[in-house]
């Protein structure tokens, strides 16, 4: 009696757990997402950079302060701008007197054509002269041809002067031009030596003290909006086809444990990062959090389909990602919509069809 009774537990515990491990499919809402790892930086953030190196003088500005744009954010002392800058005036100051001086190039060329200009003339009465002379068979074929040969000479070396007057002067007008520009390349450099801010916003990083060696590469001060931040989120490459602009995105914060926020997305990056195989996605909050610091770090669910009443089972129902165990043995379906814990049921078994869990 008592082995029967045991043997009658058994038998039923074995036929409840039957029951638990099956399940008809579900109507329900069915949302897929593309998670993401988050960054909050300040919109409009820029790295300042000075045009010139040199020792860092003083800051004007702390971190934390405000400012606008145009406002001065640090000195830098270097001397080698103001020496460039006199060497190039120096240098302006002689082309210009090759140029248009009292003493120029161009006159000593011009000397050179007057006194062509006169010898020309001078050949040239001589030839004409001797030229007649031999028509009326006075005088010799050697003085002649002498004659002709100074004319022909005294008209080449004109032309030559005069092309080489032309091309003078188009190298010393370049050559002036060329020191201008220098010239004034060096003087906005020495005006530089004060590092403003290109924006209005806040100061959130300054990354020298006063004394030390600065170059023209390395970024001195980290400036960004103060009350516009943007959430920046990488979106592993087999995903990003699957974002678009608008999407609607859920915030989760480490400072902010327990508290949901929401936003959409509203840029997307074109180019992968290599390092991480990652694409940068920009999102703005709906309703940002009260007090928001630049780095704060969280994660994203973007929210890239979403369907009302749509067939369901769980995915570890499923045997060989496409298939589920009935009462008619393995069934084939069609499946949809899916996220970690559901999938959408498109055809093979109805909403009457019991599934089993895989054993």
């Amino acid at each position: 009696m008592r082995v029967s009774l045991l043997s009658f537990v058994f038998l039923l515990a074995i036929a409840c757990s039957k029951k638990q491990d099956r399940l008809l499919p579900e109507l329900r809402e069915v949302t897929a997402s593309v998670y993401s790892s988050v960054t909050i930086q300040p919109d409009s953030m820029y790295s300042v950079y000075a045009s010139v190196g040199g020792i860092l003088d003083k800051h004007f500005v702390a971190e934390g302060d405000l400012v606008t744009k145009g406002d001065p954010l640090m000195q830098i002392i270097n001397s080698t701008p103001e020496l460039n800058t006199q060497n190039a005036r120096l240098t302006l100051e002689l082309a210009k007197e090759n140029y248009s001086g009292s003493a120029t190039l161009l006159e000593s060329i011009q000397d050179e054509i007057t006194a062509a200009q006169l010898k020309l003339k001078n050949d040239s009465i001589n030839f004409f002269r001797q030229k007649n002379l031999w028509e009326q068979n006075i005088g010799s074929k050697v003085e002649y041809d002498n004659k002709l040969l100074n004319y022909k000479l005294s008209q080449n070396n004109l032309k030559l002067l005069r092309s080489r007057y032309n091309s003078t002067a188009l190298e010393l007008q370049t050559t002036v031009k060329r020191a201008s520009n220098n010239y004034q390349t060096a003087l906005i450099n020495t005006k530089d030596f004060t590092v403003k801010s290109k924006i209005k916003g806040k100061v959130y990083a300054l990354y020298n003290e006063p004394g030390e060696s600065v170059s023209t590469m390395q970024p001195l001060a980290l400036i960004g909006s103060e009350t516009h931040f943007v959430l920046e989120l990488l979106v592993d490459e087999v995903d990003i086809v699957k974002i678009s602009e608008n999407q609607k995105v859920i915030i989760t914060l480490d400072a902010y444990m327990g508290d949901v926020f929401t936003g959409a997305i509203s840029k997307i990056y074109l180019k992968k990062d290599e390092r991480n195989q990652t694409f940068k996605v920009e999102a703005l909050f709906d309703v940002p959090p009260k007090i928001v610091y630049p780095g704060l770090s969280g994660e994203a669910n973007i929210i890239v389909s979403k369907k009302e009443n749509v067939l369901t089972i769980p995915k570890s129902y499923l045997i060989n990602s496409d298939k589920v165990k009935t009462e008619n043995g393995l069934v084939t379906i069609t499946k949809g919509l899916e996220n970690l814990e559901y999938v959408e049921v498109i055809s093979g078994i109805t909403e009457d069809t019991y599934i089993y869990k895989p054993e």
